[in-house]
């Protein structure tokens, strides 16, 4: 089968069109034929040499993928409700930038009736972490505030849009009046131009002075300090991501007074069980709302994953660079079926 794989750590011209031998399905584990793959943070990072795969995953990028299912556990299937030959989109631990890729049936769900395999794959990774660290960590509920730094990412046009549909006010960051305008048509109650205003400023303006109840923070860093100042009481800042550098210094006294949670979580190397009940809730509580329409998938390009003329993985280096560039509005997906 053809991959891309990373030839060395680099840059995105590291990345490569490679032929591996086909995968075969474990106990527990499905093979599905992939349309299409999400490509999202943690593979540039993986690409740069800072997020290595975890113990026994695939060295192959991609921790998302769509496609027909071809082969696996019967027995695994049976329990799920799953069979050969049905469109699924899963969450795996590495190997989703392939032709073929294994994953563990507990966390393949059903493509949602009308979307496509491309929409598919730009849901697990974001959708997963969005509910596991938003609803579930968090604790978000109706009538509260979230601020989502980075609304423009496909993490934050999930968050936004999920937050909206459970009733909460949503207050979101962005780096241009452009990405502020895409995030209010996503749902954004209110847009910061973090590169224009001082966030912190801004919503303790919005909130007349109380504080939002939950934020969601793939900057870390410098951030922490000036986040916690804009927590109302009891508020929770979730951690998600470094992207501003792993060391804070922050005012502990404030935590105290305020009674506030900091706290932060990985997906990757979480256990199967971890995945699955965030894959249930997912199924039951969100692929509705995606059937339905009132949230859904924030495509902003789609890549042809091998290049039919030069026979390459161009489009998987192309595809790194946009999202190194921060230029994009949503999610960026490889294409298989384009070849």
């Amino acid at each position: 089968m053809k991959v891309i794989e990373i030839a060395s750590f680099g840059g995105p011209d590291v990345l490569r069109l490679a032929e591996r031998p086909m995968p075969v399905a474990g106990v527990g584990e499905l093979c599905i034929h992939v349309s299409a793959s999400g490509v999202n943070r943690p593979d540039v990072l993986q690409r740069a040499g800072h997020y290595p795969a975890p113990a026994g995953a695939s060295d192959i990028p991609g921790l998302e993928v769509a496609g027909t299912i071809v082969s696996g556990d019967a027995q695994a299937l049976q329990a799920a409700g799953l069979q050969i030959g049905e469109r699924i989109c899963a969450l795996v631990a590495g190997g989703g930038y392939a032709e073929f890729c294994v994953a563990p049936v507990a966390q393949c769900l059903p493509v949602p009736k009308g979307l496509s395999d491309v929409e598919a794959a730009s849901l697990p990774e974001t959708f997963f972490t969005v509910w596991s660290n938003v609803f579930d960590r968090g604790r978000l509920v109706a009538g509260e505030i979230l601020l989502v730094q980075g609304g423009t990412s496909g993490i934050g046009v999930t968050a936004i849009q999920l937050a909206r549909a459970m009733g909460a006010t949503v207050i979101a960051t962005a780096g241009s009046d452009a990405k502020c305008d895409a995030i209010r048509a996503l749902g954004a109650d209110h847009a910061i131009n973090y590169k224009t205003q001082d966030f912190e400023v801004e919503v303790n303006r919005l909130t007349n002075g109380r504080g939002v109840d939950v934020i969601l923070d793939m900057v870390a860093g410098a951030y922490v300090a000036r986040e916690l100042n804009c927590l109302a009481e009891d508020g929770r800042l979730v951690i998600i991501a470094v992207q501003g550098g792993v060391k804070s210094e922050i005012n502990a006294g404030l935590v105290l007074r305020k009674r506030l949670t900091v706290t932060g979580s990985t997906l990757r190397v979480r256990p199967l069980a971890f995945k699955q009940a965030i894959a249930r809730n997912c199924l039951s509580k969100v692929w509705p709302l995606l059937e339905a329409g009132s949230i859904k998938p924030v495509v902003h390009s789609v890549f042809a994953a091998v290049d039919a003329k030069e026979l390459t993985g161009s489009g998987a280096a192309a595809a790194h660079a946009l999202m190194e560039s921060n230029q994009h509005v949503g999610k960026i997906v490889l294409n298989w079926r384009t070849a």
